[in-house]
C-alpha cells in the first residue's frame, strides 16, 4: 500500500515517467463540458471504493445533491456512514436539499452557524482501511461546481500515519465540534430566514427595468445568423434550422426577420399557443415598429398587419390563403418544419413564392420517407443536437434516472403487458416511491406523464389522485382549448385547488408545445423511438425563472427497443454496440454540462440484454440510414460523410455479407446517381480492403498503413519510432 502511495507521489510531484497505479496518482480534477470532464465523476469513484466519508462543504444546493442521489442511495445500502458538514455562510444553503439529504439513515449531517464562524471550506474526505483519498479545492456541493464551472480541486491518496492525513482529520475535527447537529425543527427555522432572503433578492430583481432592445443573440443564434446572411448573398432563398428544443429558434427567426426588415412576414405553426409565443418574441427583439396579429380560430382580419402569426389550420382555408396574394409576405417561416410533408403544409408552401423561407425543427427526421431537406434546397444554415447544446449551456440541464419497472410474478413488463398490470396498485406504488425519491426542482412538482395507452393514463391519473394528487389524462380526442386549460393550472405557481401536480399524455405533448415550468418528467412507456424519446424529454429543457434542473424518470421494462435509449441521449447514431454498451456503462462521465445519467443495475441489465440481442446491422436499417444521410445530403454520401455527419458506422456495410463493399451496397440499393463501374477483379480488390482493412482495430496496423500511405522511405524506422513514441 505504502509503496503505491509514492509511487503516486513520485509519478504526481516528481517525475510523470515514474508508473504508478491510477487511484494513487495525485490529480488536479476540473470541469470541462467539452471534455466531458467532471469533478463529480471523481467524487463518485472515491464514494463507490469508500467505507466512510466525510464532507465539508460551504455551499448546499438541491442540484448538488440530486446528482448525488444514487450513489448515496447505494451506500446507504452497503451500511457505509458518512458525515457532511454544511455551512450557513450568506444563508445560501438551500432548505430542500438539506431534508433530501435528512433522509438518509447512515448520513450524520451538521450545520456551522454564523455565529460559529464564516466556515467556507470545500473538501472531502474517503477513508479505505488505513488509506485516505482527499478532494480539496473550490468545489461546493452544487451542480454547477461539481459539472461545469471552472473549478480546482486536488485529489491526493495517503496513510492515516501521514502528517498531512492527520491534520486534514484533525481540521475537519474541529468543524464538527464547532457544528450543530441538523434536524428537521432546525430546518424548519432555518426555512423561515433562507425565503426572506430570497423575497428580498426576487424583489430587488423585479424593480429592475430591462429595455427592449436588451435582448441579445445566444452564441447559437449568432452563428446562424450568419450562416443565414451568408446563404442569402449566394443567393439562396431558403434555409432549414436543425435546433434541439430549447435552444432559442423562435427568437433566431426573429433576429434575422429584423435584419432582413421583410414589409410582410408570414410565421406558420399547428397550435395557437406557439403562435401567439411567437408573436410575443417578436415584439421583444422588432420592437413597436411593425403591427403583428395572429391569424387562427375567430381572428381572421390580419390584412393590414406587417407580420403575421397563423395557425396551419386556418391558413389552409380557401376563402383565407386565397386572400394573400402568392408574392405578398417577403420573409415566411414554417415553425416544426418535419410537420411540412402534410398536405396542408404543402398547399401553402406551394402557393406562396416568398423571397426568403425559413424552416426550423428540432428533428427533421420523417417516419413517412418526406425529405424535407429536399423541400429546402439542402440548406442546413445551422444544425445545432442536443450534446451541443448542452455544452453551450443553451438548455437547463436535466438529471436522467433510468429505474426498472416492476416484475409481476417474476416476469417484468414488457411491450406485450396486459392493461391490469401496467395499473396495478404494485406498479402505481413503485411509480410514487422513485417519483417521490428522485423528486424536482422548486417548491411544487409541475410534472408529465407520458403513457403508451390511453385506458392506462385514465386509470394512473385515478389512483394517483385518490392517494392525494392532482393529476388529469389528456390525449389526441381532447381538444385544444381543453389542453390549454389544463397546462395553464400545471404550470400556476398557487398551489390551490385549481392547482395540477401531473398530466399523464397519450400520443399528445411531444411536441410543438411550450411548457417551460416543467420540472419533472416520468415515462411509462416503452421506448418506440430515440426521436420521440427526445421530443418528451426536450418537453423540460426550456429554461425558466428559478429552474435549476429537470429530473427525467424513466421507467425500464424489458422492452424491445432498449437500445434506443443510449441512442437518444447520447446522439451516437453509429449503432456501434461497443459505443452504446460503453454509454450505458459510463453515462454521466460522456454526458456534458452539468446533464447527469444513471441507470440502476437491472435497468443497465436489461438494455445491455436488448443491444446483445438486437439486429443493429440489417439490411432496412442500413438502407434506411442511407437514405436518411442521402436526403440530408442531396447526393450520394461518402464513405467519410457516415462519421462526419454522425450516421451509422459504415463498418456495418463493409461487414455485411450481403456486400462487404460499400460499392457492391450501392449497387444493391440501385442508386441511380452512382455511375462507377467495376469488373470482377476491381471488385475482389475493393472487397478485400473493405474486409481485412477498413475494418482493422489494432492501432499498430493502422499506424503502419498511415506510414505506406505517406511514401515514406525508411519504413520500418518510422515504424519503430512511432511505436516507441505510442
Amino acid at each position: 500500500m505504502i509503496k503505491n502511495i509514492l509511487n503516486g507521489i513520485t509519478n504526481g510531484l516528481i517525475n510523470s515517467k515514474e508508473e504508478a497505479l491510477e487511484p494513487y496518482k495525485p490529480k488536479i480534477l476540473v470541469n470541462d463540458a467539452f471534455g466531458c470532464k467532471k469533478v463529480l465523476t471523481s467524487i463518485c469513484a472515491e464514494l463507490n471504493r469508500c467505507e466512510e466519508f466525510k464532507f465539508s462543504v460551504a455551499f448546499l444546493t438541491e442540484g448538488g445533491v440530486t446528482v448525488l442521489l444514487n450513489t448515496l442511495k447505494e451506500l446507504e445500502d452497503k451500511k457505509i456512514k458518512g458525515t457532511i458538514i454544511v455551512s450557513q455562510y450568506q444563508n445560501f444553503t438551500q432548505p430542500k436539499a438539506l431534508k433530501k439529504l435528512l433522509n438518509f439513515k447512515n448520513i450524520d449531517l451538521r450545520i456551522v452557524t454564523e455565529e460559529q464562524c464564516k466556515m467556507h471550506a470545500k473538501g472531502y474526505i474517503f477513508k479505505k482501511g488505513d488509506e485516505y483519498s482527499f478532494i480539496v479545492g473550490s468545489s461546493n456541493l452544487t451542480q454547477e461546481a461539481l459539472c461545469l464551472n471552472k473549478e480546482w480541486n486536488l485529489l491526493l491518496c495517503g496513510e492515516k500515519e501521514g502528517k498531512l492525513v492527520q491534520d486534514i482529520l484533525q481540521e475537519f475535527n474541529n468543524l464538527y465540534n464547532l457544528s450543530t447537529e441538523i434536524t428537521t425543527e432546525w430546518i424548519e427555522e432555518y426555512s423561515k430566514i433562507y425565503n426572506l432572503k430570497l423575497n428580498v433578492s426576487k424583489n430587488a430583481n423585479n424593480s429592475l427595468v430591462i429595455p427592449s432592445d436588451f435582448v441579445k443573440p445566444n452564441k447559437m443564434q449568432v452563428n446562424a445568423l450568419s450562416r443565414l446572411e451568408q446563404l442569402r448573398s449566394l443567393g439562396e432563398k431558403k434555409a432549414l434550422i436543425v435546433s434541439a428544443t430549447g435552444t432559442g429558434k423562435t427568437y433566431l427567426s426573429a433576429f434575422d426577420v429584423k435584419k432582413f426588415n421583410p414589409k410582410k412576414f408570414l410565421f406558420i405553426v399547428h397550435r395557437e399557443q406557439i403562435a401567439k409565443a411567437a408573436l410575443a418574441s417578436f415584439q421583444k427583439v422588432i420592437g413597436a415598429n411593425k403591427k403583428m396579429a395572429f391569424l387562427g380560430g375567430g381572428h381572421k382580419d390580419v390584412q393590414d398587419a406587417d407580420y403575421v402569426f397563423a395557425m396551419i389550420t386556418t391558413l389552409t382555408k380557401d376563402e383565407v390563403l386565397h386572400g394573400f396574394k402568392k408574392d405578398e409576405f417577403d420573409y415566411i417561416v414554417i415553425d416544426e418544419v418535419h410537420r411540412a410533408g402534410a398536405p396542408s403544409y404543402q398547399k401553402v408552401f406551394q402557393y406562396f413564392t416568398p423571397k426568403f423561407l425559413l424552416g426550423m425543427s428540432a428533428t427533421p427526421e420523417r417516419m413517412d420517407g418526406f425529405n424535407i431537406y429536399e423541400m429546402f434546397d439542402y440548406n442546413i444554415a445551422y444544425e445545432i443536437r442536443l450534446q451541443d447544446a448542452i455544452k453551450e449551456e443553451l438548455i437547463c440541464p436535466f438529471h436522467y434516472f433510468g429505474v426498472s419497472e416492476i416484475s409481476v410474478n417474476g416476469k417484468a413488463l414488457d411491450d406485450a403487458s396486459d392493461f391490469r398490470y401496467l395499473t396495478c396498485d404494485e406498479r402505481v406504488n413503485n411509480i410514487i416511491k422513485q417519483i417521490d425519491f428522485y423528486g424536482y426542482c422548486g417548491d411544487r412538482v409541475k410534472g408529465l406523464i407520458f403513457c403508451s395507452r390511453k385506458d392506462e393514463a385514465k386509470e394512473l391519473s385515478e389512483k394517483f389522485n385518490k392517494l392525494g394528487y392532482k393529476t388529469v389524462s389528456l390525449d389526441d380526442s381532447d381538444s385544444p382549448e381543453t389542453r390549454e386549460k389544463m397546462i395553464q393550472r400545471l404550470e400556476q405557481d398557487e398551489y390551490d385547488a385549481n392547482a395540477l401536480d401531473y398530466i399523464f399524455a397519450v400520443n399528445i405533448l411531444n411536441e410543438g408545445v411550450d411548457i417551460p415550468a416543467i420540472n419533472q418528467i416520468v415515462m411509462l412507456r416503452p421506448t418506440k423511438s430515440s426521436v420521440v424519446f427526445i421530443q418528451q424529454l426536450g418537453r423540460g429543457l426550456r429554461k425558466f425563472t428559478d429552474k435549476e434542473y429537470v429530473v427525467i424518470i424513466d421507467f425500464i421494462g424489458n422492452y424491445d427497443n432498449n437500445y434506443l435509449i443510449p441512442i437518444a441521449l447520447s446522439g451516437d447514431n453509429s449503432l456501434n454496440k461497443d459505443a452504446l454498451r460503453q454509454y450505458v456503462f459510463k453515462g454521466t462521465e460522456i454526458i456534458p454540462g452539468c446533464c447527469t445519467v444513471y441507470l440502476d443495475p437491472v435497468a443497465k441489465e436489461r438494455i445491455y440484454s436488448k443491444i446483445d440481442t438486437a439486429q443493429l446491422g440489417g439490411i432496412k436499417i442500413l438502407k434506411d440510414a442511407y437514405i436518411d444521410l442521402r436526403n440530408k445530403l442531396g447526393k450520394v454520401p461518402s464513405i467519410m460523410d457516415f462519421e462526419k455527419y454522425g450516421s451509422i458506422d459504415v463498418l456495418k456495410i463493409l461487414r455485411h455479407p450481403k456486400y462487404y463493399s460499400y460499392y457492391s451496397f450501392l449497387k444493391s440499393i440501385k442508386e441511380d446517381d452512382y455511375k462507377i463501374q467495376l469488373n470482377n477483379q476491381e471488385l475482389l480488390f475493393i472487397e478485400y480492403i473493405s474486409r481485412v482493412w477498413a475494418c482493422g482495430k489494432r492501432p499498430l496496423e493502422l499506424e503502419f498503413l498511415k506510414i505506406l500511405l505517406s511514401n515514406s522511405d525508411d519504413i520500418l524506422n518510422d515504424f519503430r519510432r512511432i511505436m516507441k513514441n505510442k
